[in-house]
């Protein structure tokens, strides 16, 4: 099995969105060769389904919502949250509502995100899976940087890129660590753990220390544990109790993967702080967001480029060997590998 020409396994919720993307108008998101139409209904709730009007095939989501109701542009043609058609405003009263019906996709919003779940609704009900935690972003004391990653290559490269550490060589000043080595490598069967020993260049224990993200003459090398961790079919990073890192994924093709990267600053050094009023702590939380969107979007893009010329070089030349010396590599392509078979 080439682990290049994998499917996703799609028995596990994917992240299509962010919360705030979605509004009173339709948008259309993609996931695994399927194009989904979200929107919300009079009462805020969330709404996946197939984006397509069954009458002539387009796109639903250039319709509006109408009340609890998704309407096509087209002919006006209105469908509920179930996909079924409900309304058409030209139907005669001799005729009857065309028993045609559209897919509707289980949705959850949380932690900021829109997760959508594409695979078994027996499984969904029996095993009770839900979305990887991300208990970091309703806690006060944790600020977030999103950065979007949206790259033409094989999902594979990208989970490959955030489980090896070494690739840190590229990043010069956007990465908070260094001197990264491995110590261990755990697996079972929901995750790939590996934990390397580096030195981070950021301490956040002063009021200050936030200003290290901005001047390098703040910054001290000191050693601290960076653990990172494949729970397929997302990803998260610590390093040290300072930062927390989630990269949630939305394949959309064998060539194409958008993710979304999710960075956390802690602030539970600052004992004070916590004896605020929840407005204030809160209303710091919000003007703080995006502090490191700079550094963020600097390793995204630096990452883009590396992920992008491997796929190409796959396409162009699938015979060529390539040669791997981290074991992490090929524990991430077994992952994946066993993922699939779990669904066939």
């Amino acid at each position: 099995m080439d682990v290049r020409t994998c499917e996703i396994n799609l028995n596990h919720w994917y992240v299509v969105a962010q919360s705030i993307e979605v509004t009173n108008k339709p948008i259309e998101v993609r996931l695994w060769y399927h194009s989904i139409v979200l929107y919300r209904d009079s009462k805020g709730k969330i709404h996946g389904l197939d984006n397509r009007c069954p009458h002539r095939q387009v796109k639903l989501s250039e319709g509006k919502v109408v009340e609890n109701s998704l309407e096509c542009a087209y002919h006006g043609w209105q469908f509920d949250s179930k996909g079924v058609c409900t309304f058409i405003p030209y139907l005669l009263d001799n005729q009857v509502l065309p028993n045609c019906k559209i897919s509707a996709y289980p949705v959850k919003e949380c932690y900021g995100f829109i997760w959508i779940y594409l695979g078994s609704q027996q499984i969904l009900g029996l095993q009770k899976i839900e979305p990887i935690r991300i208990p970091e972003w309703e806690q006060l004391n944790y600020i977030n940087t999103i950065s979007v990653i949206d790259c033409q290559a094989h999902f594979s490269f990208l989970i490959e890129n955030l489980m090896d550490m070494y690739h840190g060589h590229l990043h010069n000043d956007y990465q908070a660590w260094t001197e990264a080595k491995l110590k261990t490598l755990t697996t079972d069967e929901e995750k790939v753990k590996v934990i390397y020993e580096a030195k981070s260049y950021y301490k956040i224990d002063k009021i200050w220390s936030i200003s290290q993200l901005f001047f390098t003459q703040f910054r001290s090398l000191h050693p601290e544990p960076l653990i990172v961790t494949y729970y397929y079919p997302h990803w998260r990073s610590t390093l040290g109790e300072d930062f927390t890192l989630y990269c949630l994924f939305c394949p959309i093709s064998l060539t194409h993967t958008k993710a979304y990267l999710v960075h956390f600053t802690s602030l539970n050094t600052f004992r004070r702080l916590h004896k605020l009023p929840r407005w204030f702590r809160q209303f710091i939380k919000d003007k703080l967001s995006g502090t490191a969107q700079s550094m963020l979007d600097g390793l995204v893009k630096q990452d883009i480029i590396m992920i992008e010329q491997e796929q190409q070089a796959y396409t162009q030349q699938v015979l060529k060997p390539t040669y791997e010396i981290n074991p992490t590599i090929s524990a991430v392509q077994r992952m994946i590998k066993k993922q699939v078979e779990q669904q066939e």
